[in-house]
């Protein structure tokens, strides 16, 4: 009999088979993430931990530092995995919607765009900040890979290339696709996670992405599958 795979390892092949160009986790209703805890037991209103690293005590992580005396959050290779595939996408995505400003005219996008830009930049350093306190390495093992939901070098060519209407439309399909796609793995890390902070930042991602795709579907109702 062959031995049971263990549920992490799955869950982690979910988060990472995008860069074989596969489909992504499917995405399951998540179960309620638990609040970090702070430093006196009490969560903050976005689910992050208000300590200086926002990691859980509990078991050390793989190549995690403890400092002043406190034990480095229980980060799994879900956690980890999950991180690195969000900074990835999150970078792609950012200069396809700092092309926004100059791109068109229209109020409504230009200021989903700032918004979004927003939050996805502090989002990406809160998840570079996660990685560091899980000990993983600085470099993003999936730098110059496409996987589902990420605009491409190519996507980035066609949109620096088109203007007004035909930008709008064309930045819409391929946001759609990062947010389906970031909810997706959002979820997965939600099921499969360990530490508090991280799965606590997934759930609010997901839960903003929900948001920013209805918001999305106002400006631009979906008549297409989006890309990929």
């Amino acid at each position: 009999m062959r031995p049971a795979v263990p549920s992490v390892l799955v869950a982690v092949a979910l988060l990472v088979v995008g860069c074989t160009g596969g489909a992504g986790p499917s995405a399951a209703p998540p179960r309620p993430a638990a609040p970090a805890p702070t430093s006196d037991g009490a969560a903050t209103p976005d689910g992050t931990a208000s300590g200086a690293s926002g990691t859980a005590s509990g078991v050390t992580a793989p190549g995690a530092s403890t400092s002043g005396g406190g034990v480095a959050g229980a980060f799994n290779p879900t956690d980890v995995a999950w991180l690195q595939v969000h900074v990835a996408m999150t970078e792609r995505m950012l200069p396809a919607l700092d092309l926004v400003a100059d791109g068109t005219s229209d109020p409504a996008w230009r200021l989903l765009a700032v918004r979004l830009g927003t939050v996805h930049r502090a989002d990406l350093a809160r998840c570079r900040r996660l990685l560091a306190d899980a000990g993983a390495p600085a470099a993003n093992p999936h730098e110059g890979h496409d996987m589902p939901g990420m605009v491409t070098a190519d996507d980035l060519a066609a949109l620096r290339a088109a203007a007004g209407v035909p930008l709008r439309r064309l930045l819409a399909r391929h946001l759609r696709a990062h947010l389906t796609q970031v909810v997706r793995l959002a979820a997965a890390e939600q099921r499969a996670g360990n530490h508090p902070a991280t799965t606590a930042l997934a759930a609010a991602i997901a839960r903003r992405s929900r948001a920013d795709l209805a918001r999305l579907d106002r400006l631009d109702p979906p008549t297409s599958p989006a890309p990929r």
